[in-house]
């Protein structure tokens, strides 16, 4: 269980870079997370680079920081988030369903 966004963001490269999970995706994604921050995260040929702040994005994803750590934590499901209102995506709707295979 990740205690918190920080943790999560820190500690992603480690946890997804060079997996199987990440081969074939190929976007820059924007997290905005209420509470905790915006975070870059690219992901080309399998590798994941993450960062702290802001920057071009194909798809941009916003939520509390609540929600957020819910969905990364298996305890709350990140399309009926989506579907709620609680969780906001806009760009690349495809790249956001993508990322479900990297989480």
């Amino acid at each position: 269980m990740t205690e918190n966004t920080r943790e999560f963001f820190e500690t992603l490269e480690a946890r997804a870079g060079g997996s199987s999970k990440a081969a074939g995706l190929n976007a820059t994604y924007l997290f905005d997370i209420d509470g905790a921050g915006k975070w870059i995260v690219r992901v080309e040929n399998g590798q994941v680079k993450v960062h702290e702040g802001e920057g071009d994005a194909d798809t941009t994803i916003s939520a509390s920081e609540e929600i957020f750590m819910r969905i990364v934590n298996g305890e709350q499901n990140a399309t009926s988030a989506f579907m709620m209102g609680k969780l906001k995506v806009s760009g690349d709707l495809g790249n956001a369903m993508k990322l479900q295979q990297l989480f």
